[in-house]
């Protein structure tokens, strides 16, 4: 594997979650973002924390998000 294989784009495509409970009373916490490798093989994670429960989520993020500041 070269580094040219594994650079990242410049902004993240993708955040990070935890997520606890389930439906409407699920919390929803941002943990983080990912990259996409280049040769589009895999992502580079960045996370402020780990979680030690709950489910980790991983959603691209849209226009919509960054005009809104939400991540849902």
């Amino acid at each position: 594997m070269t580094d040219q294989s594994i650079a990242t784009t410049a902004k993240p495509t993708h955040r990070i979650f935890v997520v606890t409970g389930e439906g409407k009373k699920a919390k929803w916490s941002e943990l983080g973002a990912a990259w996409p490798h280049r040769d589009g093989s895999g992502f580079s994670i960045s996370c402020t924390a780990i979680p030690l429960q709950g489910r980790i989520v991983m959603r691209a993020i849209t226009e919509r998000d960054r005009q809104s500041g939400e991540a849902q």
